[in-house]
């Protein structure tokens, strides 16, 4: 099995989710943003192909990892690909965060017609959903562009049967806590 990529496994990441990551960059998205910091990834021909297992490969030989994340352009798009390195990087115990332009309930209600969507979800530890919106901007996020997108529990998503934002990176519950952070750096 084959993906298409916008570019290849960047290793060490630490703004595309918690901890040390890894990102794949999938290519192809659908939602087209505007403002969006991504726009080479939302062209479906462009980017390249690999496969699957020299993916798996290059990840089990990376060391410092916590884990992996999908981004893109939307990894939705591709749920058989992501499924099947999802599957292999549990094996090798590394979390996995997704970002998606989809809503959770966008998602379940897709995975209704194309169940690999959720099969794919139940690997997934953290989702962030939803477009990005430029009225929505803020430089106060961690982890997304946008205060529509969500930070999701997907384990407790799925038990629950619907959305649980994890409360420590949900602006709302913690806008003096973004103030704190952004101001002590800004004026160091």
């Amino acid at each position: 099995m084959k993906i298409r990529l916008a570019a290849y496994l960047q290793s060490d990441s630490i703004v595309d989710g918690e901890g040390i990551r890894t990102v794949i960059w999938t290519q192809g998205c659908p939602h087209n943003c505007f403002g969006c910091h991504n726009t080479c990834t939302h062209d479906f021909k462009a980017g390249f192909t690999e496969d699957i297992e020299t993916i798996c490969k290059d990840l089990s030989s990376l060391e410092g990892q916590d884990g992996i994340t999908f981004s893109g352009g939307d990894p939705l798009c591709q749920p058989e690909a992501c499924l099947a390195i999802a599957k292999f990087a549990k094996t090798i115990n590394l979390n996995i965060w997704c970002y998606t332009g989809y809503t959770f309930e966008e998602l379940i209600k897709m995975s209704q017609t194309k169940p690999v969507i959720l099969e794919f979800l139940n690997y997934v530890d953290v989702l962030i959903d939803g477009k990005f919106v430029m009225a929505e901007k803020s430089l106060d996020l961690m982890f997304r562009g946008s205060k529509n997108q969500r930070v999701i529990d997907v384990k407790k998503s799925l038990k629950n049967n619907k959305p649980c934002v994890i409360k420590k990176y949900d602006y709302k519950e913690n806008k003096n806590d973004y103030n704190f952070a952004h101001d002590k750096y800004l004026f160091v």
